[in-house]
């Protein structure tokens, strides 16, 4: 047998999927057998390889044995004269065996084969060739000299960053995720070491490799997408400190006699330094939020103190009143802590507001307790509108920028309400569908630009609710002129090696790469699945039928709308006296196909907005809602049913625009809104409405 592919799996069902796919693509010139073993999953890993691939060799271990131990099993039983250790998280080009194997065959002293790696953005994955952490190479690593100086040999050894990564030459080490081996290899140095449960035992690998004097070459002349190339960032703690101790355990057995004039201890805490780094950073990242929220309320207590004290007499006791700023503070933070303005809605300003709100009330009351505490109640009051200024602004600065993809927007309405501008790659079959689905997963928020098709199609038309918007060869200037940010290929009409040559040939930091596989249920993306079935739409309890959101929403309108009625008074006398508009009046259909009377402003040159403003009224009569669902006049349109939510003068469904205007799009959009609203989703909506962003 020509070569054993080797998957060592945990709980990755949908990775595993396509690997296998791929690998029976790539395999087809040469005599293969494919070995996964399964590390005790729980997501129906070993259940989908019995059915979709009996053909596959399956050991299906009761417990997470690590990956070395795992290995050691298949290779163990494989019978290829070559063998490939391969994450399940990855993709093969159609060629890479083949090309792999006749390499090979030309360089009988060549014992180890890594390929270019690709990270899902088209980006090379550094740890595809590297060196060896020896004292120095570790210290440039650790201080960060190795990212400052990543072309220079001296300091970017780690990642061999100064080598050209389109050339093919001899290297230490290969990434653990595609090591291509000779069967020569392994019956000379043995299996890999058990002791690394996870980490490092590549590394330990390809060190034993070259002791016992083969080489080890980086071919780039083909390539495979790994689509964890990132894990280690956004693994939970336990896999980090599983990397360290990895670290930690090579050199302990590789260098401990093989530097004598560098102490093993400082080797140790340079990793230790490093760990600490990482999970410092983590911490950081986590606690941002919070530290500018910190920060901006300090800074709200003294512009109070200021505006409250210094101005009236002449004073300004700022360092005297610092611990009873600090306690103020820490009180806010806890109320902010209480709105969920830090998890779920970290980027939400309404549970900021509602964060400091609640604060004042505790703040306010340690005037009448304690009075070592006590701020003027003016003061208390001044830095809480300060603060709501300052705290629900930076979060609204940051959507505002993400929007203009001036910032990575990280918050889970950026999906819903700014929009995942997205092109498909399929046929026009398998396209249509996937947009469907898209369509349907409104909270995913994808706003379909349209579909890229294999080969040149006919252009289509707008009855097709899916614009063409050219073939694969002009993918790139497609991207420049739509403004795409995710590209989703179906993998049933596009084929892997073209997939994996589209994407390196991109290489687009602000574009990011997913596939569909052949079930359509599943998007996979970088290092994430993001599942696209229906809604479940069945014993789902709606938000909005609890009578104390229903009652909430209600006060919200009639709030809303008399401050905008007060607002826009000159407008009405300016339009009615000086534009001739007059009202117009219409019946729209509301819940249980009841008729509401609703009046719009009619005049010559009046824009959209100035004749909607007389539904401010409606709303204050309780006749609409400011956030409803879409106007449908009586006797104007029969295809839509009337909606089980009242019409509103703008909605979530009027604001998205991945909707293709539908029946089912919109009663979609509706039943999402009933089972997620919130006040703050009103607002949000309100927001986009008025800015349109």
């Amino acid at each position: 047998m020509d070569l054993s592919i080797i998957i060592v799996n945990y709980n990755v069902k949908e990775f595993l999927q396509q690997a296998v796919t791929s690998i029976r693509q790539a395999g087809r010139s040469l005599d293969c057998e494919v070995i996964v073993v399964d590390n005790a999953s729980a997501d129906g890993s070993v259940e989908l390889v019995r059915e979709k691939f009996p053909d596959v060799k399956l050991i299906a271990n009761a417990e997470n044995r690590g990956f070395a131990v795992a290995n050691n099993q298949a290779m163990k039983i494989a019978r290829g004269d070559f063998i490939l250790l391969l994450n399940p998280d990855t993709i093969v080009q159609e060629n890479t065996f083949s090309v792999i194997v006749d390499y090979f065959r030309q360089h009988p002293d060549c014992g180890m084969v890594g390929c270019k790696i690709l990270n899902p953005d088209g980006s090379l994955q550094l740890a595809c060739r590297r060196s060896f952490p020896t004292p120095w190479v570790a210290l440039t690593k650790i201080v960060g000299l190795s990212r400052l100086f990543p072309r220079s040999k001296l300091f970017g050894k780690y990642n061999l960053t100064y080598l050209d990564p389109n050339e093919n030459y001899e290297v230490e080490a290969i990434s653990g995720s595609f090591m291509f081996f000779r069967r020569e290899v392994m019956e000379q140095i043995g299996y890999l070491d058990e002791s690394f449960f996870m980490y490092g035992e590549d590394l330990d690998w390809c060190f034993r490799v070259r002791e016992a004097g083969w080489k080890i070459y980086y071919l780039p002349d083909t390539q495979i997408i790994h689509f964890k190339g990132e894990s280690s960032k956004k693994s939970d703690t336990d896999l980090i400190l599983q990397f360290y101790r990895a670290m930690k355990l090579f050199v302990e057995k590789h260098y401990q006699n093989r530097y004598f004039h560098v102490p093993q201890w400082l080797l140790m805490a340079g990793i230790s330094a490093r760990a600490l780094l990482t999970f410092v950073s983590r911490l950081i990242n986590y606690l941002l939020p919070g530290i500018i929220d910190w920060l901006l309320l300090n800074l709200s207590l003294a512009l109070a103190i200021f505006v409250g004290i210094y101005l009236r007499f002449q004073f300004f006791p700022l360092q005297a009143y610092l611990p009873v700023m600090m306690v103020y503070s820490l009180i806010w933070i806890f109320c902010l802590i209480l709105s969920d303005a830090y998890y779920h809605s970290k980027f939400s300003s309404l549970r900021a507001a509602q964060g400091v709100l609640l604060g004042l009330i505790f703040n306010a009351s340690l005037t009448f307790f304690f009075n070592q505490y006590a701020f003027s109640r003016a003061v208390v009051l001044s830095a809480s509108v300060f603060s709501v200024v300052t705290l629900a602004g930076w979060r609204f600065a940051v959507k505002l920028l993400a929007r203009f993809k001036k910032l990575p927007f990280l918050g889970s309405l950026g999906n819903a309400l700014l929009g995942r501008k997205a092109i498909i790659v399929a046929v026009p079959e398998d396209g249509t569908a996937i947009a469907e689905k898209l369509r349907q997963s409104v909270d995913a928020g994808y706003d379909i630009l349209g579909l890229v098709t294999p080969t040149q199609q006919a252009p289509g038309d707008s009855s097709r609710q899916l614009t063409m918007l050219g073939a694969l060869e002009n993918l790139d200037s497609i991207i420049s002129r739509t403004g795409a940010r995710e590209i989703i290929f179906a993998t049933e009409g596009v084929s892997f090696d073209k997939i994996l040559h589209i994407i390196s040939r991109t290489s687009r930091k602000d574009v990011t790469f997913k596939l569909v596989p052949r079930s359509m249920d599943v998007i996979i993306g970088k290092a994430s699945i993001e599942y696209i079935g229906d809604l479940p739409l069945v014993d789902i309890q709606y938000r909005l039928s609890q009578p104390r959101n229903r009652i909430a929403k209600r006060i919200f309108d009639i709030f809303v709308a008399v401050a905008l009625l007060i607002v826009f008074l000159p407008v009405f006398f300016y339009l009615i006296v000086f534009k001739g508009a007059r009202c117009e009046k219409k019946i729209i259909v509301g819940p249980l196909e009841k008729n509401i009377p609703v009046c719009f402003f009619k005049g010559k040159k009046l824009t959209e907005r100035q004749k909607k403003l007389p539904l401010l009224g409606a709303v204050l009569l309780g006749r609409i809602s400011l956030v409803g669902a879409p106007f449908v006049f009586l006797n104007e349109n029969k295809n839509f049913q009337a909606a089980d939510l009242k019409p509103g003068v703008t909605g979530l469904a009027q604001i998205s625009r991945n909707t293709s205007g539908t029946a089912e799009d919109i009663e979609r959009y509706n039943q999402f809104y009933m089972k997620n609203y919130s006040i703050q989703s009103d607002v949000e909506i309100l927001i986009k409405a008025l800015f349109r962003i």
